[in-house]
């Protein structure tokens, strides 16, 4: 698969202040450095509160979209470009507002046929006073991405039972967090490009469990890739991933993430989240799976460009992308 794009100027956002900021730099390095060795002008924009006013000055052709986390991931930079008319890429406003929020993302998946696990919102005063579900249960905020504030409840954890007010954990960040049951098993996600599933790759931390550490540290998670996984659950993961992908209304890229519990088969087979703007690191999953399906990391960025300017109507005529 190859993009064949004109000459374009390319603005790459990225950074910001998200807790995932470092791994936004890092997309956004290696987006930048692919466009301009295939002969793109780049600039590149560390996000900050005048990001509106650099980019008016900048005046690209098309933005490309490398921030993480909020509010380059929420909706709230698409509401900003969509009023300044500017190409972007990625998904849109609704759609980074509904996938970014767990429990949203429920409500648009589970009535069409997709499970994702039980739970439901829990102040994270009341965790003082007992626990919401039955150990072992998993607490995340409702709309951070890359595993960042995610812990997992045990009879046996270290956070007290109910859990102190002293013990570490994302309760002292958060308000407000998601209770869901445990999963056991084992880490799965596939990413879609365009409207096609890539593939499934299993994700293996070398200890604990697949965190933001083990996410963007080198060496801290083996990625087997293609999973080594039976056929149906392979199929089950790309369908689900492309469904989440259609009825979330993502674009140019994503990638679903799941738990599946190998020792109940296809019922144990669950969709974490749907993320809409995946990593574009070195370590990132997007890139891996893309490269086995023959596409460079170069081409995967110019196909990603040209979805976007497809959809805003700025795609050349004869351009391929």
């Amino acid at each position: 698969m190859n993009s064949e794009l004109p000459r374009l100027h390319v603005v790459v956002l990225m950074g910001g202040w998200a807790n995932e900021r470092e791994v936004s730099l890092m997309s956004g390095k290696g987006v930048a450095d692919a466009l301009e060795s295939r002969g793109h002008r780049v600039t590149r924009i560390d996000m900050d509160r005048d990001v509106a006013a650099r980019l008016a000055e900048a005046a690209p052709d098309v933005v490309f979209n490398a921030l993480h986390g909020v509010p380059g991931e929420d909706g709230t930079v698409q509401g900003m470009m969509d009023l300044m008319g500017i190409p972007y890429t990625h998904s849109g406003l609704a759609t980074s507002v509904i996938a970014i929020d767990k429990e949203l993302t429920k409500h648009a998946l589970v009535p069409h046929g997709i499970p994702m696990p039980g739970g439901r919102i829990v102040d994270s005063e009341d965790l003082y006073e007992g626990d919401p579900l039955p150990r072992p249960y998993v607490l995340k905020p409702v709309n951070e991405g890359s595993s960042v504030g995610v812990a997992i409840v045990t009879a046996e954890s270290n956070y007290g039972d109910p859990i102190r007010r002293d013990a570490a954990g994302p309760w002292q960040k958060f308000r407000q967090l998601l209770a869901e049951p445990y999963i056991r098993g084992r880490e799965l996600t596939a990413a879609v490009l365009g409207d096609r599933a890539l593939m499934v790759t299993e994700l293996v931390p070398k200890s604990g469990f697949y965190d933001f550490d083990a996410k963007y540290t080198d060496g801290m998670t083996e990625h087997v890739c293609p999973a080594k996984i039976p056929p149906e659950i392979e199929k089950l993961c790309l369908d689900y991933a492309l469904r989440a992908h259609r009825l979330l209304g993502c674009r140019g890229t994503s990638r679903s993430d799941f738990r599946w519990d190998d020792e109940r088969g296809e019922e144990g087979l669950f969709l974490l989240e749907t993320n809409t703007q995946p990593g574009m690191t070195p370590l990132s999953l997007v890139p891996e799976q893309a490269r086995h399906c023959g596409i460079d990391y170069a081409d995967l960025v110019e196909i990603i460009i040209a979805d976007a300017l497809r959809h805003f109507g700025r795609l050349p005529a004869g351009a391929a992308g």
